[in-house]
């Protein structure tokens, strides 16, 4: 099994910070992104994979396990804080971060295997050149809506 070093999420940000030429916070908390609270009311900051502050930008890696289930992760037979299963937990709190993120004034991106160089089982094959022309298009700034010119006034 991959070291955490190893994983795709890393190999993934490696890439964005090449993109980016900007090395990124990862794991990083905002005092306003929460989990649940657990059974002493405590709440927990939710990480995000990476963040860029110099470009207000926020990459999410979703992996399979983000989108079909994984009874290795989702430990069917043990509920969370959240009070469902690991899986169902891990839903809520992408759609948090689909919300919470942009709403305070950050863009999100979320990269799946599927946008890379994967093979069937969604594990990146790692082909350098292609991913990062991937991630380029990926994560180059949404194009600004130019103003319309004023047409002819009656």
């Amino acid at each position: 099994m991959a070291s955490r070093g190893d994983s795709d999420k890393t190999y993934v940000v490696g890439l964005c910070d090449q993109v980016l030429g900007e090395e990124a916070l990862t794991q990083h908390r905002f005092d306003w992104l929460l989990g649940d609270p657990g059974a002493g009311g405590r709440q927990v900051g939710l990480p995000v994979d990476a963040y860029w502050p110099g470009h207000r930008l926020v990459v999410d890696y979703r992996g399979l396990h983000h989108d079909h289930p994984v009874p290795h992760f989702d430990k069917p037979d043990r509920l969370t804080v959240s009070g469902v299963h690991r899986g169902e937990q891990r839903a809520l709190y992408d759609a948090r971060r689909d919300t919470e993120i942009p709403a305070h004034g950050l863009r999100l991106v979320v990269v799946r295997p599927a946008d890379l160089d994967a093979d069937g089982r969604g594990r990146l094959r790692r082909d350098h050149e292609a991913d990062l022309v991937a991630l380029r298009k990926i994560l180059a700034p949404p194009a600004r809506a130019e103003a319309a010119p004023a047409g002819p006034t009656a």
